[in-house]
């Protein structure tokens, strides 16, 4: 099995094209455990598929290290963009990707033939507590509180196509990710999970974002968490609709539109192409495992 490693702000992916249907589905949760740890595996957050579409130009599957289904990846999706034009299989700068949340709309940038820069329509957020979902009553969950590790934390929830919790001004934000992040992924407030996001404002126009990602653990980056980090600031008053979102990997910048929609821009890399022999993949990926389509993270 061929792959490309890709990386975007330092998420990185194994990337596998499948537009011929050749992996069988009921296996993939096992080859993404197999293929994502770093010590036995050649080391990723996530495995990415493109497949073939028939509502777009083309299809993304993305399932986490845990082998969990992602509904939708930010970063992911930006890696796929660069792919597709640098290995010649579009020529176009505008292209529409199937996810599993929906279609998405993105936008390249390319100089000298490189993809430079990919900008990403990811859509609307989700504000409404049982399409997050969220275990709480109201319109919107603002300034919620969900207690993790006998500490009393105050949320706001959104979701990107996938859940996210985000808090902020905490003063270890770093270490809360660390600490309390897989306490908040599964807290009973989450029935399908969550994202969580440790937020600190520098400026109206800047902030700085630590993510605890749902199947993953704590990663450089993450596109969908940028975006609803920066639709959390701005519900809460603490930005504007324009932001530059600082991650540990590097900066995406994000515009909530006066129109609902959300636009995530930033870049993607290649990093090295591989080989994986038959024989390991008979080793390790034992007759296919039991396939879960319940949801994962997305990063």
């Amino acid at each position: 099995m061929d792959f490309t490693k890709m990386h975007g702000l330092g998420n990185d992916f194994i990337m596998v094209d499948d537009r011929r249907d050749e992996i069988d589905p009921a296996a993939a949760p096992s080859l993404a455990r197999a293929l994502c740890p770093r010590g036995s595996g050649v080391g990723a957050d996530g495995l990415v598929f493109l497949k073939n579409s028939r509502q777009g130009d083309f299809a993304m599957r993305i399932f986490n290290r845990d082998g969990s289904e992602a509904e939708m990846c930010g970063n992911a999706i930006r890696c796929l963009a660069k792919y597709l034009y640098e290995e010649g299989l579009t020529r176009s700068h505008a292209l529409y990707i199937e996810t599993l949340e929906d279609v998405k709309h993105l936008r390249l940038k390319v100089e000298g033939g490189t993809v430079t820069l990919v900008e990403v329509d990811m859509g609307e957020p989700v504000l409404e507590p049982s399409l997050i979902p969220v275990a709480v009553k109201g319109e919107r969950a603002v300034g919620e509180e969900v207690t993790a590790g006998g500490k009393t934390y105050r949320f706001t929830a959104v979701s990107v196509g996938n859940p996210h919790c985000v808090i902020f001004g905490r003063e270890d934000p770093a270490g809360e990710a660390e600490r309390a992040g897989p306490l908040l992924e599964r807290h009973p407030l989450f029935p399908r999970r969550t994202n969580v996001e440790f937020v600190q404002i520098l400026s109206r126009e800047e902030i700085k974002v630590w993510v605890f990602e749902r199947g993953v653990g704590l990663t450089l980056a993450c596109g969908t968490g940028a975006c609803a980090a920066a639709v959390a600031a701005a519900l809460n008053g603490c930005t504007g609709r324009r932001v530059t979102v600082h991650l540990p990997g590097g900066p995406l910048r994000i515009f909530w539109s006066e129109d609902n929609r959300i636009f995530m821009s930033g870049p993607a890399a290649f990093v090295y192409k591989g080989f994986i022999p038959s024989e390991w993949l008979e080793k390790n990926i034992l007759g296919g495992a039991e396939f879960d389509s319940t949801g994962g993270t997305d990063k």
